[in-house]
């Protein structure tokens, strides 16, 4: 009996899983046939305080940069200081128990284009800026404030500018759906990364990216874009692009087929073109903050690395 009952069990949640299946494949994009590498479970990453306002950003113009840190009750000992570190700051315009942001002004040290015409994209966008921390002014009686550092994304630094500090919204929690790892394009707001948090080029989940796109164009915090990549981006990669010219064919195949063939390398068989194979999704970013042309983004999802240089494309994020 016992065997019976859980034969029928059994039977009962196959059933229910290929009605889910069923209606999950009567949900699909028409074209598609649904399995789990094509359309996987997307489950997206939530934002947390230290991603909200430890991101940084672009912004089209110069920071005003007459407030700044100037140093701390440990100078000139101490030149980096953190969470619970008194600075002083000078400038002026401070209150007592005014909170201010300590942003950084970059530069790349390395000066390297993770893709060309990255350095024309970047200077376009605007000054790369870094958030660094957030103060609150606890005495205002001497020529500079003095500061108690209540957060610290990374050590603040003399020369650091102080910002007044702006309250971020929440991202909410997105449930999990699914990916459409081959949607062609269509047509939305589009944009490119341009550039990364602390100068990275290859990306993961939780790290930050920095694209040409932002509230001129209607995008605001809690969008989501999808981060897509096409094979003609990895043949002019210098790296993958050794991948392709590496040998493809299999001893016994008779006419083994080319890649990008010319003259000298064509063979046989089919010269394949690397623009005709379909773009891929590598990845999900929801929009943290923005500026009139710029948006920092996080990446919540991701199935392979993202890069520095990925199409974005405005994603709806309907659950299916």
């Amino acid at each position: 009996m016992k065997k019976l009952g859980l034969l029928l069990l059994l039977a009962t949640v196959a059933a229910g899983a290929q009605d889910a299946s069923q209606a999950a494949d009567a949900n699909a994009p028409q074209g598609t046939a649904p399995t789990s590498v094509s359309f996987p479970v997307e489950r997206i990453q939530t934002p947390t305080y230290a991603d909200l306002y430890c991101a940084g950003f672009i912004n089209k113009g110069l920071l005003p940069d007459a407030n700044y840190v100037a140093g701390g009750l440990q100078t000139p000992n101490t030149t980096k200081f953190v969470t619970g570190d008194i600075i002083y700051l000078a400038g002026g315009g401070y209150t007592t128990g005014g909170q201010y942001t300590i942003v950084r002004e970059l530069k790349d040290q390395n000066r390297y284009e993770v893709f060309p015409g990255q350095a024309k994209a970047v200077n376009s966008a605007g000054q790369p800026y870094g958030e660094i921390g957030r103060v609150r002014i606890v005495d205002t009686r001497s020529k500079m404030a003095v500061g108690q550092i209540e957060y610290s994304c990374d050590p603040i630094n003399p020369g650091d500018i102080a910002v007044p500090f702006a309250e971020k919204p929440a991202i909410s929690f997105h449930p999990p759906l699914r990916f459409d790892r081959f949607i062609p394009k269509t047509g939305k707001t589009s944009g490119r990364i341009v550039l990364a948090k602390d100068f990275d080029s290859t990306l993961g989940t939780g790290m930050k990216v920095y694209m040409n796109l932002g509230s001129n164009q209607g995008i605001k915090a809690g969008d989501y874009f999808r981060a897509v990549r096409s094979y003609s981006s990895d043949l002019a990669d210098p790296v993958d692009s050794l991948s392709f010219r590496a040998s493809t064919a299999e001893d016994t195949q008779r006419r083994p087929p080319a890649i990008e063939g010319n003259w000298m390398t064509k063979t046989k068989g089919p010269n394949i073109h690397v623009s005709g194979l379909p773009r891929r999704a590598v990845g999900e970013i929801v929009i943290l903050t923005t500026t009139p042309t710029t948006a920092t983004g996080m990446i919540v999802f991701s199935l392979e690395d993202v890069h520095v240089g990925d199409a974005v494309e405005l994603d709806d994020q309907q659950q299916q």
